[in-house]
């Protein structure tokens, strides 16, 4: 459906913005929010009259990290909810209504077209799915999840400053409401490469086109940059599990170290709990009440995510006739409500409708999530496991996203566990979309966990988003490049027996060697004799520069300038130009870079090292142009959004190295918006030997003094050892909250 012409709408699209910007300007001038330290946050928690049947004790470090410790499986949840909530209930509410196509009632008109695209894709539909079909235990925990976030968010004195800037109401949780933003979560990172993809096929000849699908099928890289439909979507990661036979102390160690949209509050905490069904510790979601990963006192687990390709596009032109149709009003903050019309049919929501999947045929999108599935009881059940086969069984119920989880535990085993439903395809698609004879069958769907794990070679097990190992049917098509496990292989390959400072230290590492082989391909095609300075000493900077992204390298400075130029100008790289901005395709447009003709690329070549030495004139290092700004989203606001920022500094790391910092071609100062949000090691010889830091702080409540606070931790390399034993727990966590029943 089109927007409606100017001349009916009571409330023109600027009148809207105006209004709708008006109001946030209005609050954001209000002032700086309040500062809060720890003992004053604990204080807003609403402990008494909660909905629990024996007592909830929460401790807390000064970091406001919480260990829940309850009586019962629907006491730990109820606790898990109050935590939640009284962390990051502002964030909540936003993914909330971001999951049910709400967005236009925070932000405006703006907020339009993301709605229509998130009701079309339907999470809200998937989410009711799924809720039909939920077994009766994953249900009343979620149940008693939610009753301690509606205990808090009734019962608490005080909302966060976002309620009055983005115009949030206290709205009850329903269950309904928690399994839509639930499969917001679950969004296939796939549809990252088919928005971009679509934008760039309309630019290719036919001819140009198939010649190149092939290969992007080969060699897809993973530093999105699609459509905003949830930071979640944004996925890469690095985990590594390390066996007994490798380890200083003899037991199984893991380090996961998860990548996702850098912003303020981060979007994980760190948690500890205990209940009767076990103990545990590591990171959560916000809003979702299980450790995605962390440990036991039996294993450790950490994941990344598979890229698996849950969905499918497939060309309905011809099948106009079987769709259906529905209307749908959004309220728009700041204007008149506005009618919509979504489409489906019998193969999938017809996405084309929407701006973020145009194309010139209607196109339906058929997605895994939209099947009934158990993600919370997979990893509920993933957090009591004891073992390798334990883990591998949990994890037989968690389809979407698709996952390699590596566990590792106490006694030394370690292992990989693909955790994904999917439909036996029988080969690749021959273009962007299917045809609708290749509708996908109702049964039988693979669920991959059913496979054998697989032992770590030479004792260790390492995922960065690679290619998955063969499979009977395709598990996906777009993959990380192998750079940055390979690197964390050579790190912790070998005979040395490991500690966890070792796998700290691989978590940190800033080089990429594979980029010297375009460097040296670069260097072969250099006129020397010719170059006049400053490129010559941009040549020599190139030549000396040993692969690594330190935030001082004037190497990496000099590299990823001459090829963002050589990317930009050159005849080759220039027909893949629409498709860099999506995945950030290196071994692709090196290949083009080096494939051209010496008598192109050395001119080229000369006046990209021009370019480069100008960078490094005006920038000096990789730091200086590349760099980490945290901050609140109300810090994009201009004029006033710079009190919601928290600092920008140089930062090391690049798209392919384990220190994951996310970057564009390089043309100039930017920052970095991607890349390692949370890092995780744990030794299971020692329950209490378990190692979190966030980047960012536990809560995310303007003017908290734990709003940030563990930034510092992060630059510096340091982390805050959160223990499991009981004993340790209460040395460490000084402050208590208990959650007493009415």
């Amino acid at each position: 459906m089109r927007a409606a012409p100017l001349a009916r709408m009571r409330v023109p699209p600027l009148g809207g913005l105006l209004v709708a910007g008006g109001i946030i300007a209005r609050e954001l001038l209000r002032g700086r929010p309040r500062r809060r330290d720890l003992g004053a946050r604990l204080a807003m928690i609403p402990a008494g009259g909660a909905p629990v049947s024996q007592p909830v004790r929460i401790r807390w470090d000064a970091h406001q990290i919480p260990f829940v410790t309850a009586s019962s499986e629907e006491d730990l949840a109820v606790g898990l909810g109050v935590v939640h909530a009284h962390l990051r209930l502002a964030q909540m509410e936003i993914m909330r209504r971001v999951a049910l196509g709400r967005v236009a009632e925070m932000i405006g008109p703006l907020g339009v077209e993301l709605d229509r695209a998130l009701r079309t894709i339907g999470f809200a539909g998937a989410g009711a799915t799924v809720l039909a079909a939920l077994p009766a235990e994953t249900r009343r925990f979620a149940e008693h999840f939610l009753r301690g976030v509606n205990h808090h968010l009734e019962h608490a004195e005080e909302m966060p400053r976002e309620f009055a800037l983005l115009g949030l109401a206290r709205e009850p949780w329903t269950l309904a409401d928690y399994f839509a933003m639930a499969r917001l979560a679950a969004a296939d990172v796939t549809w990252l490469v088919f928005a971009r993809l679509l934008r760039a096929r309309r630019r290719f000849p036919d001819t140009a086109w198939r010649a190149l699908w092939p290969r992007l099928l080969g060699t897809g890289e993973a530093i999105p940059a699609g459509p905003p439909l949830g930071p979640y979507l944004r996925a890469a990661s690095n985990c590594a599990a390390v066996s007994g036979a490798r380890s200083r102390n003899g037991a199984g160690m893991i380090a996961s170290d998860p990548h996702l949209g850098l912003a303020l509050p981060n979007l994980w905490l760190i948690c500890g709990v205990r209940s009767p069904a076990g103990e545990a510790v590591g990171l959560m979601l916000a809003g979702f009440p299980f450790l995605a990963l962390g440990r036991n006192r039996h294993i450790g687990w950490g994941g990344t995510n598979l890229h698996a390709a849950s969905s499918d596009l497939f060309d309905v032109s011809g099948r106009a006739a079987e769709f259906a149709e529905r209307e749908e009003t959004l309220e728009v903050r700041g204007a008149r409500p506005r009618r919509i019309r979504l489409r489906s049919g019998p193969l999938g929501a017809i996405v084309s409708d929407t701006r973020f999947f145009r194309a010139p045929r209607p196109l339906a999108l058929a997605w895994v999530g939209t099947r009934a599935s158990d993600e919370l009881g997979a990893m509920l059940r993933l957090a009591r496991a004891r073992d390798v086969e334990e883990a591998r069984r949990a994890l037989e119920g968690f389809a979407v996203p698709g996952q390699t989880m590596l566990v590792a535990t106490a006694d030394g085993a370690i292992a990989a566990i693909r955790a994904a439903h999917l439909p036996r395809r029988h080969a690749a698609p021959a273009d962007l979309a299917r045809d609708p004879d290749e509708a996908w069958p109702e049964e039988p769907f693979a669920v991959l966990a059913r496979d054998a794990a697989c032992a770590g070679v030479e004792g260790i097990v390492v995922s960065a988003n690679d290619r998955a190992a063969p499979c009977p049917f395709p598990i996906g098509y777009f993959f990380s490049p192998p750079d940055r496990a390979a690197r964390l292989r050579a790190l912790l390959g070998g005979s040395a027996r490991l500690t966890v400072a070792d796998l700290q230290h691989a978590q940190q590492d800033m080089a990429h060697p594979a980029a010297l082989a375009l460097r040296d391909g670069l260097l072969a095609h250099a006129d020397v004799a010719t170059l006049a300075e400053p490129a010559g000493d941009a040549l020599r900077t190139l030549a000396a520069w040993d692969g690594c992204y330190q935030a001082n390298s004037a190497g990496a400075l000099v590299f990823e300038g001459v090829v963002a130029e050589l990317s930009r100008t050159l005849p080759g790289p220039r027909r893949l130009a629409p498709l860099a901005g999506l995945w950030t395709a290196r071994g692709l447009i090196g290949g083009e870079i080096l494939a051209t003709p010496a008598s192109l690329l050395a001119p080229a070549l000369a006046r990209a090292l021009g370019r480069a030495a100008r960078l490094r004139r005006r920038w000096r290092d990789w730091g200086g142009v590349h760099r980490l700004r945290l901050s609140h989203l109300a810090g994009n606001v201009p004029l006033i959004g710079h009190r919601y920022r928290f600092g920008s500094f140089p930062v090391g790391g690049g798209n392919d190295t384990p220190n994951k910092t996310g970057h564009g071609p390089v043309r100039g100062r930017h920052a970095v918006t991607f890349g390692a949000s949370a890092r995780h090691v744990s030794d299971l010889a020692d329950p209490d030997e378990n190692h979190f830091v966030l980047l960012g702080g536990q809560d995310g409540w303007l003017g908290s003094a734990n709003f940030a606070d563990q930034v510092p931790l992060w630059r510096a390399g340091e982390t805050i050892r959160v223990p499991l034993t009981a004993a340790a727990v209460a040395r460490q966590f000084p402050f208590e909250t208990v959650l007493t029943p009415p």
